[in-house]
């Protein structure tokens, strides 16, 4: 089973089906004990980093994610969700991440012509051999909807790269820790191995 935690971010439902699509058996709750009996734990999000992280506290649900990576169930972050993941953003200074990764979520330039946000599909780069990336090649396209991007201080859990004003992380690896800033469930047949990769993980 796989359980989507919910902490009134956006964009839950659709990870949701796209798990189903795929004929997997897939939950939202914020019942710890759901969440830790659970196969594979998804973190979806989108908004603001500050109100994503209060949210996480609010429910108690920052520890029972820490308590997820002490038990090295699989655990995937998603475009908030990801960030969340780091020590700090711009977007909400002086508010804590997880940090469950080294670095700081920050915020893209507006200049020569780029658009904050980025919204739409962009193409990823693989480097490192990401377990979410097997049988997807160089250059697939992806969908993104974000004005911050992830610096990690942890070049060695990068996974993938995207660029867009600047060269930034788009997915990484820790342990059993994946993240993508790009929204996989929104990313059409891609996506949908990508999810597909993560459930084969153990």
């Amino acid at each position: 089973m796989i359980a989507i935690i919910d902490y009134d971010a956006g964009n839950i439902k659709s990870v949701e089906k796209a798990f189903q699509k795929l004929g997997k058996e897939a939950l939202i709750t914020r019942d710890p004990q759901v969440i830790l009996s659970a196969d594979h734990v998804v973190l979806p999000g989108v908004g603001n980093f500050g109100d994503a992280a209060a949210n996480l506290r609010k429910y108690g649900m920052d520890e029972v994610i820490r308590e997820v990576v002490k038990k090295e169930i699989p655990f995937l972050g998603i475009c908030v969700g990801m960030q969340l993941l780091y020590e700090g953003s711009e977007e909400s200074p002086g508010v804590p991440g997880l940090g469950l990764i080294k670095g700081q979520v920050r915020r893209f330039s507006e200049r020569d012509g780029f658009k904050v946000p980025e919204i739409g599909w962009n193409s990823i780069f693989m480097m490192n051999d990401g377990e979410l990336f097997e049988g997807i090649g160089n250059g697939a396209y992806v969908y993104f909807v974000h004005s911050y991007y992830c610096k990690t201080e942890e070049p060695e859990c990068i996974r993938a790269v995207c660029e867009y004003e600047k060269i930034f992380d788009a997915s990484i690896q820790k342990g059993k820790i994946f993240a993508t800033q790009f929204h996989p469930e929104k990313s059409g047949e891609i996506g949908l191995q990508i999810l597909k990769n993560f459930v084969r993980t153990r």
